[in-house]
């Protein structure tokens, strides 16, 4: 599971041998992944720092914005601040180690690919974790209305963010630490299926009270009475579909990093699936695509958020 991007990025290109328990043997480093300059990824990593800090920035200072969706929103930017600062750190020590600038043993450079995989695996446990929560915050917004503030109390949310936040902080180095467990390995895919499964199904069940509600708007105008107006359910679907746009990115960003780490453990030997892990660098930068995405969505479908960014941005100047 651990990705060793820095030793498959520094090692010498002619017959090296490491030892680390066990050997790493590549006649050519230059198959084991796609080399992709590291500039990109430094430019990437800043400019996705700077939008989730933005972002986090705008939350706090809008009392408006003090929902718990946008709370699950805060939280998710900081989980894509994760990812950044995770590639922004690791791509920093590459290129120092590539231009001479500090040398570091074999074995300490591989301890530091651990720390950095288990902030990108936190990443996604958190990630995924924050996206089920905003989904079932936005199916109590449309289905108990009038019970949403009885039900999503802030303590609630607090805790809620709290424990994902604490169970991610665990779970993540069990997963690197133990990646050669298949029972791990299965827990990890358990829960991103879960996660998708559930997420899928409240989808489905909202999408269709949308349908429903559109067919029975008319029924306003003979006086019959509602627990939803046009307007309120028009923004509750609203949130509904900035959701699915998160999500939707979510996976095909995170996606094929995901089958990489499945392919590592399942088949690393398989001459198919080192075909696939030769493009590792660009599922890393998918990832990083991912948190840069992100908070565009939410200033494009949050006027808002889009407001207080522009507040924040001019005032800087």
């Amino acid at each position: 599971m651990p990705t060793l991007r820095m030793l498959h990025s520094t090692v010498n290109s002619t017959n090296a041998t490491i030892n680390i328990g066990t050997e790493l043997k590549p006649t050519n480093t230059s198959n084991i992944a796609m080399d992709i300059p590291e500039e990109l990824f430094l430019i990437l990593c800043v400019f996705s720092l700077l939008e989730n800090i933005l972002v986090v920035i705008a939350i706090f200072k809008n009392h408006n914005l003090h929902s718990p969706m946008y709370y699950f929103i805060c939280s998710l930017s900081a989980s894509d601040m994760l990812v950044s600062s995770s590639n922004l750190g690791e791509t920093l020590i590459i290129v120092m180690l590539k231009k001479g600038i500090i040398t570091l043993e074999p074995m300490l450079i591989i301890k530091m690919d651990y720390i950095f995989d288990t902030m990108i695996c936190c990443s996604l446990v958190t990630s995924l974790s924050f996206l089920g929560a905003i989904a079932i915050d936005r199916y109590i917004t449309i289905f108990y209305a009038l019970r949403y503030h009885s039900i999503m109390t802030l303590r609630r949310v607090v805790i809620a963010i709290a424990v994902i936040w604490s169970v991610s902080l665990v779970c993540a180095p069990i997963f690197i630490v133990y990646h050669e467990s298949g029972a791990v390995i299965l827990c990890l895919i358990v829960f991103f299926l879960f996660m998708l499964a559930l997420m899928v199904a409240l989808y489905i069940h909202m999408f269709a009270l949308a349908r429903q509600h559109a067919r029975s708007i008319s029924a306003l105008q003979k006086g019959k009475r509602r627990r939803i107006t046009p307007h309120q359910a028009r923004a509750n679907m609203k949130g509904a579909i900035t959701l699915t746009l998160l999500l939707g990115i979510f996976f095909l960003c995170w996606g094929p990093l995901f089958l990489h780490l499945t392919l590592f453990v399942s088949c690393p030997n398989n001459h198919i699936c080192n075909s696939y892990f030769y493009y590792f660098n660009i599922y890393l930068l998918l990832v990083i695509c991912n948190s840069v995405i992100d908070p565009l969505i939410y200033a494009f479908r949050s006027q808002e958020l889009r407001k207080t960014l522009k507040e924040i941005i001019w005032c800087s100047w």
